[in-house]
């Protein structure tokens, strides 16, 4: 047997196994990048086998939260991608300004920075009061560092310079405070967001949202996974909400499709033109 179909048969015994034992479903992840995953674990661990890691995943609690960190994407920054946030406040927000109240959901939040990106940007509209934002992730590490709003001091030159990029006119330090080598968000920016455990997998519909915001997780899921995820997200919404993907992600050949419409194309910006059941 070739060593490519043995290894696929450890990875089929350990996604399996976890998903018995812990209910973590990640059958229909990217097969690419849950072997990448899988290796890096291996290594990681000091196994010589994939298969070492299935003894350690379904008897050690540890080690199990240490799998859940390796799967989750907790690559983020603030204002990633910063024609997207001008996109936002250009295009997006002046529409959702004539509500009276709208909802945010940012799912896949990792480590909040972009949530944090998001309240800024609503409180520089004076839109803030009038929103609430919830930010759900899977990863409950990710979920209490998002909470706390505490990042490193070092990045906020990178993140400055992206929030730059928005057509901003003041500086990001206006938006934290800093001690020795750390900056934290200031709690007024807190104040409307709600961070809670959420799982694209196996969870299910999440209120009536006006916005929502799901960048670069989809690519990590296969075809099945990503159709799932972008309905949930479809009857989340509604009837005239936002969409919003990341760069390397598309609505283009989902069942969905033909439910949105562009606003934004190159920043992945669509509305929601018929409503769900229909």
């Amino acid at each position: 047997m070739l060593k490519n179909n043995i290894e696929q048969i450890e990875i089929d015994l350990i996604i399996k196994g976890i998903h018995a034992r812990w209910g973590y479903n990640f059958t229909h992840y990217s097969q690419a990048s849950l072997r990448r995953r899988l290796e890096y674990m291996r290594e990681e661990a000091g196994f010589s086998r994939l298969t070492e890691l299935l003894d350690r995943v379904l008897h050690d609690e540890d080690f199990f939260d240490f799998f859940l960190r390796s799967m989750s994407i907790t690559v983020t920054e603030m204002f990633r991608d910063p024609p997207f946030y001008l996109a936002l406040r250009e295009k997006v927000i002046p529409l959702l300004k004539t509500f009276p109240f709208i909802k945010i959901w940012h799912a896949g939040c990792a480590t909040g920075e972009e949530v944090y990106s998001m309240a800024i940007l609503l409180h520089e509209e004076n839109f803030l009061d009038r929103a609430r934002i919830y930010a759900t992730d899977f990863n409950k590490n990710s979920l209490a560092i998002a909470e706390k709003g505490v990042y490193p001091i070092a990045k906020m030159t990178e993140y400055n310079n992206n929030y730059q990029k928005t057509h901003s006119s003041k500086q990001l330090s206006s938006y934290y405070s800093s001690a020795y080598d750390l900056a934290k968000i200031k709690d007024f920016l807190k104040e409307r967001i709600t961070f809670s455990y959420h799982n694209l997998v196996t969870d299910g519909v999440f209120g009536e949202m006006n916005l929502i915001i799901c960048r670069n997780v989809l690519i990590y899921f296969d075809k099945i996974l990503q159709n799932r995820v972008l309905n949930l997200f479809t009857e989340s919404l509604r009837y005239g909400g936002f969409l919003c993907l990341g760069s390397k992600e598309s609505l283009n050949f989902t069942d969905v499709n033909k439910k949105y419409s562009p606003i934004e194309s190159r920043q992945k910006i669509y509305r929601k033109i018929e409503v769900s059941h229909v």
